[in-house]
């Protein structure tokens, strides 16, 4: 028997291009719509992207699975106090709640002096990402602290936060130089992408001006080595240069693995 809805799609003629991407084109057309098929994988990417937005952060995994690499944590949450509103108030996410803040104000005056670097991970609008690659990504960025010898904060998990509650944390803890992993607003191809943004001394007030981001950690994106490479090269300027944001470009050398018989390279994985 034949396939009515396959014999009544009409092929796009760049369908090979979608071999290289994972872009939404060449779906072909039936009649004057989309085939039943692309549709169908369009509305179930619809889904992944509006179920990551409100999955709950298990901060608590995170932790637990943090702990076993010897890494101390602090959980806290921003002003937001439920999805909703860090929804509808991105302002309540920039900072954080009254307990929250109290108990890095504590932890500080535990301490006789501040910490190098400062790494907070926020939900954002994908806990799916978080979930994916935060560990791995706070593992390499722990051994580039040990590398550097730069001394590392309790790792500061925030519910309900958005890319500057990481200047309030840093700010409270005394760091002079803040990392947050945070989960970017999902994409219909790209429900679990992580984003990555750095600030040299970082304060309340500070801008995103003021930050250097890499995006597009996961992966079929950029890959966790790239990532850290970059990071470190961004780290290593802002210490030298005292300043990070617009005025710092990341100008990174890209690793290869070798070259091929045409001389092209291949980015490391």
């Amino acid at each position: 028997m034949t396939d009515k809805t396959n014999s009544s799609a009409i092929a796009n003629p760049w369908q090979q291009l979608r071999e290289l991407t994972p872009a939404r084109i060449a779906l072909g057309r039936a009649g004057t719509s989309l085939p039943t098929q692309p549709l169908l994988e369009f509305q179930y990417a619809h889904a992944q992207a509006r179920d990551a937005v409100h999955l709950p952060f298990d901060h608590a995994q995170l932790s637990a699975e943090l702990a076993k690499q010897q890494l101390q944590t602090l959980l806290l949450h921003s002003a937001a106090k439920d999805r909703d509103t860090y929804l509808q108030r991105p302002d309540l996410g920039r900072k954080l709640d009254e307990d929250s803040a109290a108990l890095l104000d504590q932890h500080r005056n535990e301490q006789s002096c501040g910490y190098d670097l400062a790494i907070v991970v926020a939900d954002g609008l994908s806990a799916l990402a978080v979930h994916h690659h935060a560990r791995p990504m706070i593992e390499r960025i722990s051994d580039i602290a040990t590398q550097e010898s730069w001394s590392l904060a309790p790792i500061a998990l925030v519910q309900q936060g958005r890319v500057a509650v990481a200047d309030e944390v840093a700010e409270r803890l005394g760091a002079r130089m803040v990392v947050i992993l945070i989960g970017e607003r999902p994409g219909l191809s790209s429900p679990d992408s992580l984003g990555l943004y750095f600030t040299y001394a970082p304060k309340v007030g500070r801008t995103d001006a003021d930050r250097n981001c890499i995006s597009n950690i996961r992966l079929e994106g950029l890959s966790y080595n790239m990532a850290s490479h970059r990071l470190l090269y961004l780290m290593r300027e802002a210490s030298k240069r005292q300043l990070s944001g617009v005025s710092l470009k990341d100008e990174a050398d890209v690793p290869v693995l070798n070259e091929g018989k045409n001389g092209q390279s291949f980015l490391l994985g």
